[in-house]
């Protein structure tokens, strides 16, 4: 197999590329084991995977990357881990806001933001707020969600608008539905990537990744790095999306 390299920045998007990506960052802790580390280590390292990953990613234009930060279920873990989680968390927001402005990245946070420490949520509003008119990149972080949450959030809008008569409930479709989702306004996820070795999706864009190529890898996230995203993505490149067609008429459209 061919190793795909990273394009700089000047070059054109790929027709192959995707134009969202989803990631789950799984193996901090595994990596910090490995290494005899506390597991906040193996937290620490992740988050310098994150920034390698955004700059890759903008190098070759993705519009957008959704990052699985913190599930809603991961505040079931020791309470200790969570803390040190939500300190981290904070120290790399602020951190990270004025390279992430500098370099035109949209900030986005996805899911029940009400269960966090007021100074948390202030500062993701602040960061949201502060990069919303930013293009180059809209980057995605999933903190306390769920797409069991996202989908029934939806669902409670759509009873809503049906109970203000504003829709009839023989009138709901798909795209009434989806239009109630996180992320309604970006385009559904291309490409969904696991690191750490295992094979689900763990309550993640469950909707947004209904046509989604799934893309499993050993490689720990703190080792992810800008190589295994061109590995994924000559992966990716590789595949035929047919989306319910055939592949003559994939041929036949990309011909015409």
């Amino acid at each position: 197999m061919t190793v795909m390299t990273l394009a700089p920045d000047s070059e054109a998007q790929s027709p192959l590329q995707p134009k969202h990506i989803a990631m789950i960052m799984d193996g901090n802790n595994r990596w910090a084991k490995a290494r005899d580390l506390p597991g906040i280590h193996g937290h620490e390292a992740g988050e310098q995977a994150v920034r390698v990953i955004v700059e890759a990613v903008m190098a070759v234009k993705i519009e957008v990357l959704t990052l699985f930060a913190f599930s809603s279920e991961n505040w079931r873990r020791p309470q200790e881990e969570v803390h040190a989680l939500m300190r981290l968390f904070l120290k790399a927001l602020q951190q990270r806001l004025p390279d992430l402005q500098a370099q035109g990245v949209r900030l986005r946070f996805i899911g029940d933001m009400s269960a966090f420490e007021p100074t948390l949520r202030s500062s993701m509003q602040t960061s949201m707020q502060s990069t919303q008119g930013n293009t180059r990149l809209t980057l995605n972080i999933a903190v306390n969600y769920g797409g069991q949450w996202d989908l029934a959030a939806a669902a409670l809008d759509l009873v809503h608008a049906v109970a203000r008569g504003e829709i009839r409930p023989c009138d709901v479709t798909p795209e009434h539905f989806a239009q109630r989702l996180c992320m309604a306004d970006l385009p559904p996820v291309d490409l969904l990537i696991r690191t750490g070795g295992e094979h689900r999706l763990s309550n993640f864009v469950l909707w947004q990744a209904a046509y989604a190529e799934l893309y499993f890898t050993d490689c720990l996230w703190p080792d992810f790095d800008q190589q295994a995203l061109a590995t994924a993505l000559e992966d990716y490149a590789s595949r035929e999306r047919r989306f319910g067609r055939t592949s003559e008429q994939i041929k036949a459209m990309h011909r015409a």
